[in-house]
């Protein structure tokens, strides 16, 4: 038997770019939702025309409230849980010597990676997050403890064991030379990728190749993970990693990333251009299933280079601000073509709540300086917190929006359960202009929403329950 849920119902339909999402805006303040045993959209409209054919479906009742895609996270770091906001006394580099690295070698107790993957599991449960691209951990029973807690909760997530061959003393723990870092991935692709469908179209638990970043390995490892993921390219295994995201000063990421391998660019040394002057030395681990985080400081030619791939960004405005890493450019990024989704970055971003996240870019690209600017719609907050997201996934086809056809993947809220947030959608500001009103609501919806308004959490049209 089907389920209706009715609400307002709030989407992004189609598939449209980000400069055209508020043409694609869909409401329905008085909107019926069907989803099929299966857990597929069978029908989605006004309340009031649902077809006879639904008349016997159960019906959840959300009227008063809102029904909105599930969020996407593009990029999350699973053994942060517990860092978030953790003072390093400096930007990037500082920041991972003196916290993130002592942080991440706890979890090779095994008790303690059971219980940083129930935390983090039951975290992403509270704020919706129902698709995550999570950075994982080095040692492979923490990863196993987030896949297997990620299945049982039925949230869908894309992750790697973080690849270290190369660091300071401080990630001594965190560090496996070369053989032994190929050997653990292909172990863990072997093990997990779509271990729920057996097909990387359909299923929700799959994994990446996620080396930290250039700094954390060498030209070797980079030579050994081309190799690899031209291997398992076809098989729908991820790439994931961070790209520019501190500023190129003396001693800063970018800056350290050229001088150590003497590329012209950063992106050089993922797209197998990792010798000397940028010479090929392999294979380009850039494409339509790569995510780099952060992008602040691409050049024009590393922008046209991910375009040019179907490589994404992950968009982390939390972070970039607690790190004094600067601002992506939000118009020079996106013009280039580029998809751009949003990453909630946990630990160094302090905010597990996409629309939290999104309340940050809001800022941050309003404030950005001259012609820079934007004040960011609705509808493109929206597009970018849900379906960019599935998009950066290759997964647009299952998720994203409540598109008929597509896996039921959303969020029932009630602002009711959050007093703050039902005072400002019913005291708001109101505009004769029908479309204005609506995009208004969901600006306030976006900007006030906080977790104990998120009444349920359905991922392919089942009800995600926290683990214990």
């Amino acid at each position: 038997m089907s389920t209706t849920y009715l609400g307002h119902i709030f989407h992004v339909a189609g598939s449209p770019t980000v400069a055209d999402a508020r043409e694609h805006l869909a409401s329905l303040p008085d909107g019926a939702l069907v989803v099929s045993d299966a857990g597929t959209i069978e029908w989605i409209g006004a309340a009031r025309d649902l077809p006879p054919t639904f008349d016997g479906a159960s019906v959840v009742d959300n009227r008063g409230g809102y029904i909105v895609p599930g969020f996407v996270d593009a990029h999350l770091h699973f053994p942060q849980t517990y860092s978030t906001d953790s003072y390093g006394g400096g930007q990037l580099l500082e920041w991972l010597d003196n916290c993130i690295f002592p942080a991440e070698s706890r979890l090779a107790d095994p008790d303690f990676a059971e219980r940083i993957a129930r935390d983090f599991t039951r975290r992403r449960v509270a704020v919706g997050t129902t698709a995550a691209m999570v950075f994982g951990s080095a040692f492979p029973h923490a990863q196993d403890a987030l896949f297997r807690t990620t299945r049982d909760a039925g949230l869908r997530v894309v992750s790697g064991r973080g690849i270290q061959t190369v660091g300071p003393e401080s990630a001594s723990a965190l560090i496996t030379g070369e053989a032994e870092a190929l050997a653990l991935v292909r172990d863990e692709i072997e093990r997990w990728h779509a271990v729920d469908t057996g097909d990387a179209a359909t299923a929700r638990i799959q994994v990446a190749i996620v080396p930290r970043f250039s700094l954390s390995v060498t030209r070797e490892t980079l030579r050994a993970l081309g190799e690899l993921y031209d291997e398992v390219r076809s098989s729908g295994v991820y790439f994931h990693s961070h790209l520019s995201e501190n500023d190129s000063v003396v001693g800063g990421e970018i800056a350290a990333v050229k001088a150590v391998y003497e590329t012209t660019s950063y992106l050089d040394t993922y797209d197998g251009r990792f010798l000397r002057g940028s010479e090929v030395g392999g294979s380009s681990l850039l494409g339509r299933r790569s995510i780099f985080a952060h992008a602040v400081h691409c050049t024009s030619a590393e922008l046209s280079r991910l375009a040019e791939t179907g490589s994404s960004i992950a968009h982390c405005p939390t972070s970039q601000q607690f790190l004094g890493s600067g601002t992506m450019p939000w118009k020079r990024t996106t013009d280039s073509g580029v998809t751009v989704a949003l990453g909630s970055d946990v630990g160094a971003g302090d905010e597990w709540l996409i629309s939290r996240v999104l309340n940050d870019a809001f800022k941050v690209h309003i404030s950005e300086p001259d012609d820079a600017s934007v004040s960011l719609h609705s509808a493109e907050l929206l597009f970018t917190g849900t379906l960019a997201g599935a998009r950066a996934l290759d997964m647009e086809e299952r998720f994203g929006n409540l598109d008929v056809g597509k896996d039921a993947d959303f969020l029932l809220i009630d602002p009711e359960r959050w007093e703050p947030l039902s005072m400002l959608l019913e005291g708001r500001v109101r505009s004769e202009d029908e479309r204005a009103d609506t995009e208004r609501e969901l600006f306030a919806l976006l900007m006030g929403l906080r977790e104990p308004a998120i009444a349920g959490v359905y991922v392919q049209g089942k009800r995600v329950v926290a683990p214990e």
